[in-house]
């Protein structure tokens, strides 16, 4: 399995990075408290960091709402993954426990304000790859919805063999390929675009990888893909 970025990714949204951890033989069973604690901080990082500006403002959200309005999906409606998760928290929500693995990534996006996923690469078929959306896309089932839906033409999307697996770049996952407690290979992505520094996504991999590892254990590589 690999994964690979279209061309036309660098062609249309230059300098973007995509950071990658490949995990095999984690344990992702349980709820560490000591992960929940680290969330909590995480939350506050993320308010400290916001501080006065208005969230689009900001420009690890601000950048990320340009992509969306390029691709042709209205960032209001449709707000990335790290415009979400911040938005939640300003409002007073605590990041509630989905598993370790989430739990942790979670963490790392809100330290970083960095857009994180991850996908079970046990229930992927073929490669992954980050690509433009066509027009006779697969229907594909977003976590927490249950009618099918296509993406549309010309959207960012991961997609394998059978279908999309993220759609809008990092906007909402599938069901299908969403990480579980029983999840013990899985490849977690993290995002980062200009203004974001290649030195940013570095820290932010090294952060993910000792906490899967302290708390998920397994066996780990780390990779950042570019134009090159």
């Amino acid at each position: 399995m690999k994964l690979q970025i279209d061309p036309i990714i660098f062609e249309q949204y230059p300098g973007t990075l995509i950071g990658v951890v490949t995990l095999e033989g984690v344990d992702n069973h349980g709820e560490a408290s000591e992960i929940q604690s680290l969330l909590r901080g995480a939350e506050q990082v993320a308010i400290q960091k916001i501080g006065t500006v208005p969230i689009m403002e900001h420009p690890n959200i601000a950048c990320w709402r340009e992509v969306y309005r390029k691709f042709g999906a209205k960032p209001k409606k449709y707000p990335s993954s790290i415009e979400n998760l911040v938005r939640r928290v300003g409002s007073g929500e605590q990041i509630r426990h989905i598993n370790k693995l989430v739990d942790i990534y979670n963490v790392i996006s809100l330290r970083y304000l960095l857009p994180v996923g991850g996908e079970d690469t046990e229930k992927i078929v073929g490669d992954i790859r980050l690509t433009i959306a066509g027009d006779n896309e697969p229907a594909v089932t977003l976590l927490g919805e249950k009618e099918a839906r296509p993406p549309y033409s010309d959207e960012v999307i991961y997609t394998d063999d059978l279908g999309a697996i993220c759609r809008r770049w990092n906007w909402k996952e599938a069901d299908r390929t969403k990480l579980t407690e029983d999840t013990t290979n899985a490849c977690i992505v993290i995002e980062a675009i200009p203004p974001i520094e290649r030195v940013e996504l570095e820290q932010a991999l090294t952060d993910l990888t000792a906490l899967v590892q302290q708390f998920c254990g397994g066996d780990h590589q780390v990779a950042i893909l570019d134009s090159k």
